[in-house]
């Protein structure tokens, strides 16, 4: 769809049509059309840093039609149910490479996830905007990482089959922007604050430091992501005069949220402005015994 060489030039072309000014909501959802990953990543962060420098200009009221079939994807890789995609052992270098593609595929996922929350929902405060372009920027860049990092395993994102799940949050979503806060950040992107950790410490042990120093990267911005979540999911909750505990619970269960489980990253989730009636919650739910480890695939970020 667009070339990887200019990535600016095409979202903002598709984003442009005749006279009209150069709307970077418009250029999000161009970049969420687009199929190829890498461009696609190049894109959400040309995006970003046309905002910044005022290359671009939000246009919160504009009305955007929704095209079919979004997101843009490759053909590769095969989707499946999570139940296909088992447990993998990070004592080869081909466990390795199935590990660091799946991390690849929910990053790619996540740049979709924050593009979309960017054209989707008109008439939020333009920081809404800049924070959840800022989210696309930096998954993008954590897919880039990811991808040189597997392509050193001598493999691309698309060799191993994923899963889908990420995007149906999407999906069921979509109409209420309220729900896309509570369930998306607070939800999906908070597992991977609990699931980073013990994933990095395996891979250390398996002695692939280069991968692991991926882990801290990505880490290191998701709690910011998950903090932008919270804060705009509380904001909404006070423009709407909800009790954002209640509202939470609600929402979740409305939505068919996944159930939480422990163990859980308590300093992250703090950082990532998690208050503390919700942190004593989820210290709750880890005390309680579990009967089923969870898999790598179930336990990995989102």
């Amino acid at each position: 769809m667009t070339s990887a060489a200019s990535p600016l030039s095409s979202v903002s072309s598709a984003s442009n049509p005749g006279d009209e000014p150069y709307c970077a909501r418009r250029a999000a959802l161009a970049a969420l059309r687009e199929s190829d990953p890498a461009t696609k990543a190049a894109s959400a962060r040309a995006l970003y840093a046309a905002v910044l420098d005022g290359r671009a200009i939000w246009r919160a009221s504009i009305e955007l039609a929704e095209p079919a079939e979004l997101p843009g994807r490759p053909a590769r890789p095969e989707l499946v149910e999570p139940r296909r995609l088992g447990r993998r052992s990070m004592q080869s270098p081909q466990g390795r490479a199935v590990l660091l593609h799946a991390l690849a595929h929910i990053e790619f996922n996540a740049i979709n996830l924050a593009l979309d929350a960017v054209w989707r929902f008109g008439g939020m405060p333009v920081a809404f905007y800049t924070d959840w372009l800022k989210v696309a920027a930096e998954e993008a860049y954590h897919y880039s990482l990811l991808a040189a990092r597997l392509a050193e395993y001598e493999h691309a994102y698309g060799d191993f089959p994923a899963h889908g799940g990420l995007w149906d949050m999407c999906e069921r979503t979509r109409a209420d922007v309220l729900a896309r806060m509570a369930l998306v950040p607070r939800t999906l992107e908070a597992r991977g604050l609990d699931a980073s950790p013990p994933i990095r410490a395996r891979l250390q042990q398996a002695g692939d430091q280069a991968s692991a120093a991926i882990l801290d990267v990505i880490l290191r911005d998701e709690i910011g992501h998950v903090l932008i979540g919270n804060r705009w999911f509380r904001h909404l909750c006070d423009a709407a005069g909800l009790d954002p505990h209640e509202t939470y619970l609600r929402l979740a269960d409305q939505y068919h949220a996944p159930k939480l489980r422990g163990p859980f990253n308590f300093e992250a989730r703090r950082d990532a402005g998690f208050d503390e009636a919700e942190l004593a919650a989820l210290a709750r739910l880890d005390a309680q015994p579990t009967t089923q480890p969870a898999t790598d695939d179930q336990a990995s970020p989102r």
